[in-house]
């Protein structure tokens, strides 16, 4: 009798883990296409950065990012980006410039420089631009003194002002149109896992209805230069949200999550860039994360359709659309030389 007790439980268990690992069966590798210039979406004059997408009930696609212009440098997305708005009829573009939804919003302010690193959200009939942006605190400044910030960059004295004090914000509106309604305070501190600042939002409502939310910030503890993705939870998408003290990613450098709730495989999953490619977590609960089965989604190394082989320098801020509960795009920034621009990566079935 104990051996049939004995047969039973780690059948049982085995049951179980298979069970398990079966439903983390996402592959996105796989479904990366060979790329048109469609595919692309760039802006004379403009550095183009990062982007998320919503559909519209008319079929309209709608994509908000990061921009600023070219003479503030590759630096200036810390001092003079914006987020724009376009639009396309496939979310693989072609894609048209509509409008500025949300600039620096000036002195006085939590979000008083920058607009930067959106995310578009549609939740119980409003929506939800998230963002980032900073301030210079108590200090006084000029736009002249902006100016030479953005052309110096990572050196520059105001640089270690600006960067601890950006926040990660959100502004509404009953319109995918706007106008946009800011809160006017950040959403979260940094603590728990992560110091100095919070930044680059990813946001999802699971089953149950609680909001989680992915944001970067220092690690605790560290001499070297390394990022950790923390995640704190809400009953509400403009918070209060309660940080968690179990991080998503602490194993290693990475930045730019964007999170979705997989209502097929019933399990939270999360891209992300970790310098040389594009990754993927995964998690039952939204509380322990793990690498997925299939963790790498792509190098920085995409087929064209003349032949030819698109390797950018920089490839960042991964966003990945979902329709129908099935993952349809893949949004990525790259970066070439002294040229940045959004790119839309279609997903083959």
């Amino acid at each position: 009798m104990k051996h049939i007790r004995l047969i039973v439980a780690l059948g049982t268990i085995l049951f179980f883990a298979c069970t398990q690992k079966k439903g983390d069966d996402l592959n996105l590798s796989e479904r990366i296409p060979i790329l048109t210039e469609d595919n692309f979406i760039r802006t004379e004059g403009y550095y183009n950065w990062g982007g998320s997408i919503y559909k519209d009930p008319e079929g309209v696609y709608h994509l908000f990012y990061s921009r600023w212009k070219k003479e503030h440098r590759f630096y200036g997305w810390l001092t003079h980006s914006e987020i724009a708005h376009a639009t396309s009829n496939s979310p693989n573009g072609p894609w048209k410039y509509l409008r500025t939804e949300l600039k620096s919003h000036g002195k006085g302010h939590w979000d008083a420089i920058t607009a930067h690193n959106p995310k578009i959200k549609y939740f119980d009939g409003k929506f939800y631009l998230y963002y980032i942006a900073t301030n210079f605190g108590d200090k006084e400044y000029t736009e002249e003194e902006l100016y030479e910030t953005s052309q110096v960059g990572y050196s520059h004295p105001n640089w270690n002002i600006l960067r601890p004090n950006q926040r990660t914000g959100v502004a509404v509106s009953n319109s995918i149109n706007g106008p946009w309604e800011r809160v006017g305070q950040p959403l979260i501190e940094p603590s728990g896992p992560i110091t100095t600042l919070t930044v680059n939002p990813a946001i999802t409502r699971d089953k149950q209805g609680k909001y989680h939310l992915v944001v970067k910030g220092d690690k605790p503890n560290e001499t070297r230069f390394i990022r950790n993705q923390a995640i704190a939870v809400s009953d509400s998408p403009i918070g209060p949200f309660q940080m968690l003290e179990k991080p998503v990613i602490d194993y290693m450098d990475t930045e730019d999550m964007s999170i979705w709730y997989d209502n097929i495989r019933e399990r939270l999953y999360g891209v992300f860039h970790a310098h040389s490619y594009i990754g993927l977590v995964t998690s039952p609960d939204g509380v322990h994360w793990e690498k997925a089965q299939n963790d790498t989604i792509t190098t920085k190394n995409l087929k064209m359709e003349d032949g030819s082989i698109f390797k950018p320098d920089r490839m960042e801020r991964p966003f990945v659309h979902i329709e129908n509960d099935i993952p349809e795009v893949l949004v990525v920034s790259t970066k070439v030389k002294d040229d940045s621009y959004t790119l839309c990566i279609p997903l083959k079935n």
